[in-house]
């Protein structure tokens, strides 16, 4: 497929982008990554979706192949909102389908709720949609986990030993559980680690996916998703920390709501059932498009 790719100038610096293009009319789909300060990388294999539609990536500011200023005021979320608007609009975007994955499903619904034009539908894909109710889940989850897993977790978040080895290896644990349970990890992924961005995470998230300290701590979109007037998939897996029951509740407040869980999965189906969340994604598509 045809590939163009270049930068585009947003409120602080510079964002990566990258557009496969089809050979086909339908509308594009823009994929939102993770984190907050993740990037593409995990996510690239979606470009297969780009058989039937244009599937357009971009590594959000401070992150992947994008700048990374050094401004601490630039990590919030009224401010990615805006870069999402201002690639909208460089790309020359009337129409467009929105593909959001974990924290990329809390942008995808704070920039639908401020009205944008040409949302043509949502797919809210392991949705973090409220802080507070991440919060309790992890609460939950964490209880599952050896009784000395649970305790070194406890114990360093007492004592501020968040940075530590022991933490590390802890959180190592939880993610087998409820991250990506492919046994053993993917080299693809490992190699892809130096395009994440620690400090915009810490700074809008926490030190870890279940220690919820940062700036999105409070958000909470819930009593909003009843005014999204667009087809909403949101899915999940069986033994994702974005839960099947959270996530199903998500989908219960949007009125052209749909749910899927991926039954071999944790929290990043794309790549431990790659055909079948290319299946499911592709066909919600085709539908939305279809209904023309």
């Amino acid at each position: 497929m045809p590939m163009t790719e270049g930068f585009i100038e947003v409120t602080g610096g510079k964002v990566w982008y990258q557009r496969h293009d089809a050979m086909t009319d339908r509308t594009p789909v823009i994929v939102l990554h993770g984190g907050p300060g993740s990037s593409h990388y995990s996510l690239q294999g979606l470009r297969v979706l780009a058989e039937d539609r244009p599937v357009i990536f971009y590594d959000q500011l401070g992150c992947g192949n994008s700048d990374r200023p050094n401004d601490t005021f630039l990590w919030n979320l009224d401010r990615f909102v805006e870069e999402l608007g201002q690639i909208k609009e460089a790309l020359s975007l009337d129409e467009f389908h929105i593909l959001g994955h974990s924290w990329g499903t809390t942008l995808a619904a704070a920039y639908y709720l401020s009205k944008p034009e040409g949302v043509k539908s949502i797919i809210f894909s392991s949705p973090c949609l409220s802080a507070p109710l991440w919060a309790e889940d992890q609460e939950r989850n964490r209880k599952l986990l050896p009784l000395d897993v649970q305790q070194t977790l406890k114990t360093c978040e007492a004592n501020g030993t968040t940075d530590s080895k022991e933490y590390k290896d802890a959180t190592t644990i939880f993610n087998k559980h409820f991250v990506c349970r492919l046994d053993p990890f993917p080299e693809f992924l490992k190699k892809g680690a130096h395009y994440k961005n620690p400090e915009v995470y810490n700074i809008m998230w926490g030190p870890s996916e279940f220690h919820v300290t940062g700036n999105l701590k409070d958000f909470d979109c819930t009593s909003e998703l009843k005014d999204i007037h667009v087809p909403t998939l949101y899915t999940c897996g069986r033994y994702d920390e974005a839960t099947p029951a959270s996530t199903e509740y998500f989908s219960s407040l949007t009125l052209e709501g749909k749910f899927h869980v991926f039954e071999q999965s944790a929290h990043m189906p794309y790549l431990e059932e790659p055909e079948e969340y290319v299946r499911v994604i592709g066909s919600f598509l085709k539908e939305v498009d279809d209904k023309k």
